[in-house]
């Protein structure tokens, strides 16, 4: 495909999410590559590339993992970033790539496990005070502060996907359909 080939039909063929190809519209590959906020969906079209460079996905989703960094409470976590940008740039081979994801995995694993049994408790916790009368009063504010919380969180999420396409832009070139 070239770059200034309307892209939606070719999103279509790919089974692209519904949102992704509504924002495509009647954009180009090109135009669509320059302008897109989704990091997300930029990786998801070049790793479907006829042309991808496995390394350079690598490197840079690497380099999107690490924006996360600040929140990534196991070594592991970090360690699995750090081996991808070294693989992105020659630096580390296939078997310690493949390690560094399987231990990072085992890291994740534990993390949803604990955070699953935290939701499970707090929502017990909410639960148990909406229930009681006399504390209506907190659980309209644990919800204020949840909604608080998902409005933040989008506008964090917004931010991350930004900067996520832009490390995209940098390091991958426009995908080959």
């Amino acid at each position: 495909m070239k770059t200034n080939m309307k892209l939606k039909s070719e999103l279509q063929k790919l089974s692209a999410c519904s949102d992704a190809i509504s924002w495509a519209g009647d954009k180009t590959l090109a135009e669509a590559w320059a302008t897109c906020e989704r990091g997300d969906w930029m990786l998801w079209l070049y790793a479907r590339s006829k042309e991808k460079d496995f390394r350079k996905l690598t490197l840079t989703k690497g380099h999107c993992a690490n924006l996360a960094r600040e929140w990534m409470k196991d070594e592991r976590s970090r360690n699995a970033v750090d081996v991808a940008i070294a693989y992105g740039n020659n630096e580390a081979t296939d078997e310690q790539l493949r390690d560094a994801a399987a231990y990072a995995a085992a890291a994740a694993y534990a993390a949803a496990y604990a955070a699953a049994a935290a939701y499970a408790a707090a929502y017990a916790a909410a639960y148990a005070a909406a229930a009681d009368a006399a504390d209506a009063a907190y659980a309209a504010a644990y919800a204020a502060d949840a909604a608080y919380a998902a409005d933040a969180y989008a506008a964090a999420r917004k931010e991350s996907l930004q900067k996520s396409a832009n490390i995209c832009r940098l390091y991958l070139p426009i995908p080959v359909l």
